[in-house]
């Protein structure tokens, strides 16, 4: 996990941040308070923003893609989430980093720093992916509520509105209850997939293969590039600038040396989870459905039908409590994130539960017009690559500028590995619409 090391030695102490204001508090910081409470809870309490940023990483639409791929590829694309997790990582630190130095959310930045007409169009685009995002994890949500209890699909997604409005209200409570939250509903997630695993007892030879790269046409090719291309979430590189942006406050450069680095204690944690996880998942359909007889399986829902089938009701049962939990905590997620745009762009704030009320609309549409929830799933990744480079873009350039990041500033290999993946995502995604649109 090379491409994560970039930047785990702190920098020396330099100038003061442009908009930082000076600390005047005396004594203990809030991170010796924290850290005096012992090693190991003073650890487990510095982690949390990158673990609400990583459900984006098992979200619904992950469900659809890897299941997809292992599915009419065997294990052959495991290297491809393999190295969609890595680049995340990378994107999630820097996110985490230009909150934690600047004080404030890379859309704020972002409206500070350019006109205000382009600062509008970048919040449209932004509610745009936020609200496509929304609809995916919202109708894989309802999805799992559908192939536990079969409760009508339109049914399913108004309880899920109410479970998502329940999620949410936490916030009001605390931000580290939310936080705890999404790690618990997380945490089944994770469960769950190790419990497929060990249950269907993927091959380990096979397993190893896939992480070699390589395709297998271009079906292969479609596929990578999905993968790839949904991995990278631009909502939620919005949102974990905010997420650390005033979590700990810290008095000077000292403090911040030592917020990055749990940050990066947190990042590989959770999107190591993340990623494994998502291996679980492709690794599991690869098993269960690569077979002839099972060429045309292409829904979540034939999946979980087939997986009772073929490894008995308590494995189908699992998949479709980790599908809920994966969608209600993703929806979540996804409403906070479009709060910090909305607020960060333009300056505008809406009540957190009104929003959810108005963005679930979409969605309770689409369940209502019967649509085929996994085309929808796919489909919405294919809406968010387009949002992908107006969040990847400004992060490696305000990271890369002394003027924002003082002396917290990317090391020329870091800004190097972070124009990589930009390069690397868009590339790949402007393929992915190509053959989505254009191709044969």
């Amino acid at each position: 996990m090379t491409t994560t090391q970039v930047e785990f030695t702190a920098t020396d102490a330099g100038p003061p941040v442009a908009g930082q204001k000076p600390s005047l508090t005396v004594g203990p910081s809030a991170l010796d308070r924290m850290l005096a409470r012992g090693r190991i809870r003073g650890v487990l309490a510095m982690l949390g923003p990158a673990f609400v940023a990583s459900v984006a990483y098992v979200d619904p639409g992950n469900f659809a893609t890897n299941i997809q791929g292992g599915a009419q590829y065997g294990y052959l694309l495991l290297w491809v989430v393999l190295a969609a997790n890595l680049m995340a990582m990378v994107v999630q630190y820097l996110s985490a980093k230009l909150g934690i130095v600047t004080g404030r959310a890379l859309p704020e930045l972002v409206r500070d720093r350019l006109p205000r007409p382009v600062t509008w169009g970048m919040w449209v685009q932004g509610e745009v992916v936020a609200m496509a995002t929304d609809v995916a994890e919202f109708i894989g949500a309802a999805l799992g509520l559908n192939l536990l209890f079969g409760v009508p699909m339109l049914s399913a997604g108004l309880i899920t509105g109410l479970i998502t409005f329940a999620v949410l209200g936490l916030r009001a409570r605390g931000r580290r209850r939310f936080e705890l939250t999404i790690i618990a509903l997380l945490g089944f997630v994770t469960v769950g997939f190790l419990y497929e695993t060990l249950r269907l007892g993927p091959s380990v030879p096979g397993s190893l293969h896939g992480l070699v790269p390589g395709l297998d046409g271009a079906g292969s090719l479609y596929l990578a590039v999905g993968i790839l291309g949904a991995t990278v979430m631009p909502h939620v590189i919005y949102l974990h600038s905010a997420l650390t942006k005033d979590r700990t406050p810290s008095h000077d450069d000292c403090d911040r040396r030592r917020l990055l680095r749990f940050q990066q204690l947190d990042v590989v944690v959770a999107l190591g989870l993340a990623g494994l996880v998502n291996m679980a998942m492709l690794a599991v359909a690869a098993r269960a459905f690569h077979t002839p007889a099972l060429a045309g399986l292409n829904t979540i829902g034939q999946a979980h039908a087939w997986l009772g089938r073929l490894a008995g009701g308590g494995a189908a049962l699992v998949f479709a409590v980790a599908l809920l939990a994966s969608g209600v905590s993703s929806s979540s997620v996804g409403t906070y994130a479009g709060e910090v745009i909305m607020a960060g762009f333009v300056r505008l704030r809406v009540p957190l539960l009104a929003r959810r009320a108005i963005t679930m609309l979409p969605a309770l549409a689409i369940l209502a017009a019967g649509a085929n929830p996994t085309r929808v799933l796919v489909l919405s990744q294919v809406v968010l690559s387009f949002g992908i480079p107006f969040a990847l873009v400004p992060l490696v350039i305000l990271t890369s500028r002394r003027d924002v990041m003082g002396s917290h500033i990317n090391r020329r290999r870091t800004t190097i590995a972070g124009g990589t993946c930009v390069a690397v995502i868009i590339a790949l995604n402007v393929l992915l619409l190509w053959q989505q649109f254009c191709g044969s």
